[in-house]
This record gives C-alpha cells, sequence and structure tokens, in this order.
C-alpha cells in the first residue's frame, strides 16, 4: 500500500463536475477523474472522489458509476440521502420521519397549485426535499422571499435558499454538513484526511469539514475566499487542475 496525504474528494456536481446549466457534460475530462479513481483504488496513492450534492439521488448515483467509484458512500439531494456502491444500499438519513414527509408533500400540493400557473415547475426525483425551476432565473429569483414567507406562515420545516438556477427548500435539519458528518461516521473517516471541492455558498459545509479545500473557477467569489486553491479553470477542468494540485500539498 502506498502512502496518499488524503483519502477522499467530497466533490460537488454541478458547477464542478457537470455544468449548472443543461450544457452537455464535459465527458472527456470525466473519464480521465474516472482513470484517477480506478488508480486510488487499486494503488492506494491517491484520494478517491465521490460526490455530495443536492442532485437526486438517481443522478448522483450515475455521476457516481461515470466517475468509476466503487468504494466510498456519495452524498445526495443536500444530505438527504447516502448511496454505497459497494453494495448497492440506499440509505436515507433515519432522522426524517414521516411528519417532514407529509410536510413535503404539502409543499408540493401547494407549489402545484398556486406556482405550477406561473410556470414553477419542481425538479423531478426528490424524495424529502423540493427544488423549483422556471425558464427565466430572474423571475424565479423574485418568487424566493415569498415561498420563504409561505413556508413560515405554515409552519414548514425547510430552509429555503436560491441557487443559481434553482430555489432549493430542504429540510431544516439536513444538509450536506450533517451528511458529511454522518458520512464521516460511516467511512471512519476524519476531517485531516479529507479535501473537498465545490462553487456555491452552500458548499461552505464541504469547506468546513476538509483539510484542504478547492474551487474551479467558475466558483462565487466568496466561496473563493475559503479556498485552499482557486483553479483558473472551470467546472470539471478545474476538478481535474485542483486534484493535480493537491498531490503537491503535504
Amino acid at each position: 500500500m502506498t502512502d496518499r496525504r488524503f483519502d477522499a474528494v467530497i466533490c460537488d456536481i454541478d458547477g464542478c463536475l457537470a455544468p449548472e446549466s443543461s450544457a452537455p457534460i464535459d465527458a472527456a475530462t470525466l473519464a480521465k477523474l474516472a482513470a484517477h479513481n480506478q488508480l486510488a483504488q487499486e494503488r492506494r496513492d491517491r484520494p478517491v472522489i465521490t460526490v455530495c450534492s443536492g442532485r437526486p439521488l438517481p443522478f448522483a448515483e450515475a455521476m457516481c458509476r461515470l466517475l468509476g467509484n466503487q468504494t466510498l458512500p456519495l452524498i445526495a439531494e443536500n444530505g438527504v440521502w447516502m448511496y454505497h456502491p459497494q453494495n448497492n444500499r440506499y440509505d436515507r438519513d433515519p432522522s426524517i420521519t414521516s411528519a417532514h414527509l407529509k410536510a413535503v408533500q404539502e409543499v408540493q400540493e401547494w407549489v402545484e397549485d398556486d406556482l405550477g400557473p406561473r410556470g414553477v415547475v419542481m425538479q423531478p426525483g426528490k424524495t424529502a426535499s423540493v427544488s423549483l425551476y422556471h425558464d427565466d432565473t430572474e423571475f424565479l429569483r423574485t418568487l424566493e422571499s415569498m415561498v420563504r414567507d409561505r413556508f413560515a406562515r405554515a409552519g414548514w420545516p425547510f430552509r429555503v435558499s436560491m441557487t443559481w438556477l434553482y430555489i432549493n427548500c430542504d429540510l431544516v435539519h439536513i444538509s450536506k454538513a450533517t451528511a458529511i458528518d454522518r458520512w464521516m461516521r460511516v467511512t471512519g473517516l476524519t476531517r485531516d484526511r479529507l479535501m473537498g471541492i465545490g462553487d456555491t455558498p452552500v458548499d461552505v459545509m464541504i469547506a468546513e469539514r476538509v483539510a484542504w479545500f478547492g474551487c474551479p473557477g467558475n466558483a462565487v467569489e466568496a466561496l473563493k475566499a475559503r479556498a485552499s486553491y482557486v483553479s483558473p479553470h472551470h467546472e470539471a477542468r478545474g476538478v481535474l487542475d485542483i486534484l493535480e494540485k493537491s498531490a503537491t500539498v503535504k
């Protein structure tokens, strides 16, 4: 077994491994990242890349398979799910109750009735959260405060936040932070053995739980200020560059 400085890379998907938009994924660069993972798992001389994303579990699982990660759990839906590729196991955060799922259903019904006629749709595939989308992102931004106020009046236990393209509505006690803490308990890995990659404000939750953090060049400025290294390259090419840079860290 060869020594390695870090055992794992906890990496966001949108804006890092894939575009925030509906543009094609950089398959050639992902193939290089998959080759990195193959060597990481065979030689144990570099960290294994896994994902930590707000994306629905099926999307995150597909990304995990593309990256060839066969050994480390992934995090999906902003902490709702972990997927274990070693045994094909789906693990929902056990603190999510039937009452929480009922609140999700109430939110979905409200969105269908009140926001649907305005052209707002929900990202498919989510279990215990809701992500709102509209073709006109600026119009969607105007709805954020209204959505937050509606949730407060109804007593729905959700955290409302705007990303590049979505309004995310996540259970207040579930996040990337709680998921990474759970992930560390499951894997036995500790902060000093982890590195992370992210591009949006929510990814500060990754930065706070790793020893070394990198950003692709397209990251928001506030997050870049938290980074150990900011790549001049964007998205997947930035991730590849960050991995190469991290190899020099002692």
